[in-house]
This record gives C-alpha cells, structure tokens and sequence, in this order.
C-alpha cells in the first residue's frame, strides 16, 4: 500500500499532538509535586510540538486556500481530532498548574 501525502501529514499531525499531549500529562505530574519550573519546561515542550503540528496543518491549509482540494479522510479527521484533544489538555495543564501554586500558598510552604 502505498502512503498518500494527505495520510503522511496526517501522521505527523498525530505524532506531534501525541507528543504535546504526554509533555501536558507531565506537566499536571510535575505540578501535582509543586515543582512548578518542571511543569512549565514540560508545558513549553508541548508548545513546541505543538508548533510543529500546526505547521504541517498549515500546509493543508494553504493548499486548499489555492484551489487545491484535498482528500477529507478518516485518519485526517482522526488527526485534527488528536490535535484539538491534545490542545485542550494542554489548557487544562496550565490551569491545574495555576491550582497547585495557589494550594501550595494556602499550605504555607
């Protein structure tokens, strides 16, 4: 079988958030132990995956705004789905690392 590029991009899509997803999960963890400078490099290396996911959406992008239709399939739906999820994880990371300073403040340590 042959790889298509709308099936390659999509990978990398995929890959990409996965990774922003695990470095946000490792932020919460790192939180959870309030050892906040951890969570934020764990939280900057989402942002770099994160960046590097919506480059290759970027491409898709740009070449539809050039007339040039691609192919809406399920691993691209399933990508841009993998992407929004991890997106929102990352949202939900920072908050959490928000909580677990003001939890400590209150704890007094």
């Amino acid at each position: 079988m042959i790889t298509t590029k709308i099936e390659t991009l999509s990978f990398n899509i995929i890959l990409h958030a996965g990774n922003a997803r695990s470095s946000s999960m490792e932020a919460i963890a790192f939180a959870k132990e309030y050892d906040f400078e951890a969570a934020r490099q764990k939280i900057e290396e989402a942002n770099e995956e994160f960046a590097q996911a919506h480059h290759v959406q970027t491409q898709l992008l740009q070449e539809e705004a050039e007339g040039k239709k691609n192919e809406v399939s399920v691993i691209l739906v399933h990508a841009q789905d993998h992407l929004m999820t991890a997106m929102t994880v990352k949202d939900l990371a920072n908050e959490m690392i928000e909580m677990y300073e003001k939890i400590k403040q209150v704890e007094g340590q």
